[in-house]
């Protein structure tokens, strides 16, 4: 008789091995990208809310924020945003 109509394991593996490679709607660098946007917005949020403050507090809100908690974020920002835009670029 002819050949089997059913699909074998290597017949399917081939199968999804080729659609892996195709099948990728958000692209391959999508954590650098995620890594940049978030560092960046980290950075340049926390540098904002140092150099312009609320001119209104409300209630339990802090006047300024606290100086050396705003270093660290705009720093951990600035190295994320680095090693995204690296990532991309390499």
């Amino acid at each position: 008789m002819g050949r089997d109509l059913h699909p074998t394991s290597d017949d399917l593996r081939l199968v999804f091995a080729q659609e892996s490679e195709t099948l990728n709607p958000l692209g391959d660098d999508l954590l650098p990208w995620l890594v940049l946007a978030i560092g960046a917005a980290l950075a340049v949020g926390t540098t904002l809310a140092l150099v312009r403050p609320r001119e209104d507090p409300d209630g339990n809100d802090l006047p300024r924020p606290p100086l050396s908690r705003s270093i660290v974020m705009i720093v951990l920002g600035t190295i994320a945003s680095i090693w995204g835009l690296g990532s991309l670029l390499t």
